[in-house]
C-alpha cells in the first residue's frame, strides 16, 4: 500500500484558503477564456513554494503577461497577487475587485506611493502569501524582448522579509498580444512556454545594510537568473550587456 503524507491535506487546505471564495469566483470566467486561447507548457513548476511567502519575478514584454503568469501560479495552487498599476484601482468595479483579492496598487511616480506599495507587499509576506513583482517595472524596451535593467523592489521585499525570490521566464505571450498592441490574437490557440527557477541565492546580502550598491548587485543576480531561464526557453543567447533605457534616450513608461 502506498504511504500517505499526513501533511498533504493540511497543505491543500491552506492553499484553498489562500485562494478564497472571492478569488475563485472572479477567476472562473477569466480561466475559461484564457484556456480557450492559450495552453501552458510549464517547466520547473515544483520550484514554486506550495505554502509560505515568496516573491516571484517574471520577465515582462506584453500587457497580457499578468494573465498568463497569474494562470500558471493559480494552476500550481497559489493565489496570484501582483504589484499592479494604481490606475487600475480607480476603474469602477475593477478597482473594488482588485482590492477584494488583495492586489497591491503602485503609482508610477513618487517615493511615498512606492513606500506604501512595498509596505503592502511586506504585509502579504508576513502572512505567508506570495507576491508577484515585475523587476523591470514595465514592458522591456529591449528590441528583441530580452529582459532589461531591473529595479530593486523585488529584492528589497525578499531581503527585508527573509523570503525566497523565485525567478520565472515565459515566452509566447507576444503571439497573443504583441508589445504595445491592443489587438488580441485569439486563433489559433497559442502555446506559452514557462519556466520556474531555483530560488536566487541572496544569502550574502541578508543581514547587511541595504545600500544602493547591495540592492543593485542583488537585483542583477535576479535579472541574470530570469535571463538564463528565457535563454533556455528561446534556445538563444541574450545580449551580453543588459539593456538600459536611459542609455538609449528612452522613457521608462508608455509606448516607445
Amino acid at each position: 500500500m502506498a504511504s500517505e503524507d499526513p501533511a498533504q491535506p493540511a497543505d491543500e487546505a491552506r492553499r484553498g484558503s489562500e485562494k478564497g471564495f472571492a478569488f475563485s469566483l472572479l477567476a472562473a470566467p477569466a480561466l475559461v477564456f484564457v484556456n480557450s486561447i492559450a495552453k501552458l507548457d510549464v517547466r520547473g513548476g515544483e520550484k514554486l513554494p506550495k505554502t509560505g511567502a515568496f516573491v516571484l519575478t517574471p520577465n515582462h514584454y506584453s500587457n497580457f503577461d499578468p494573465v498568463i503568469v497569474g494562470w500558471s501560479v493559480w494552476n500550481l495552487g497559489r493565489a496570484p497577487r501582483f504589484l499592479a498599476k494604481a490606475s487600475l484601482f480607480r476603474v469602477p468595479v475593477l478597482g473594488g475587485a482588485l482590492r477584494l483579492i488583495k492586489q497591491v496598487p503602485v503609482e508610477r511616480t513618487g517615493r511615498t506611493s512606492a513606500g506604501t506599495a512595498l509596505g503592502a507587499a511586506h504585509d502579504l509576506a508576513t502572512t505567508g502569501e506570495g507576491i508577484i513583482v515585475y523587476p523591470e517595472g514595465t514592458l522591456t524596451r529591449e528590441p528583441e524582448l530580452w529582459p532589461m535593467r531591473g529595479k530593486s523592489g523585488a529584492v528589497r521585499i525578499a531581503l527585508e522579509n527573509g523570503v525566497p525570490i523565485i525567478p520565472m521566464a515565459h515566452w509566447g505571450t507576444q503571439a497573443i498580444l504583441p508589445r504595445y498592441s491592443k489587438k488580441l490574437s485569439l486563433f489559433p490557440r497559442k502555446t506559452v512556454l514557462i519556466a520556474y527557477g531555483e530560488p536566487v541565492d541572496l544569502d550574502r546580502f541578508r543581514g547587511v545594510p541595504l545600500t544602493q550598491s547591495v540592492l543593485s548587485e542583488a537585483t542583477e543576480l535576479v535579472m541574470g537568473a530570469i535571463t538564463a531561464l528565457l535563454e533556455d526557453l528561446r534556445g538563444e543567447t541574450a545580449p551580453a550587456e543588459r539593456w538600459n533605457p536611459s542609455a538609449h534616450n528612452q522613457t521608462e513608461f508608455g509606448a516607445l
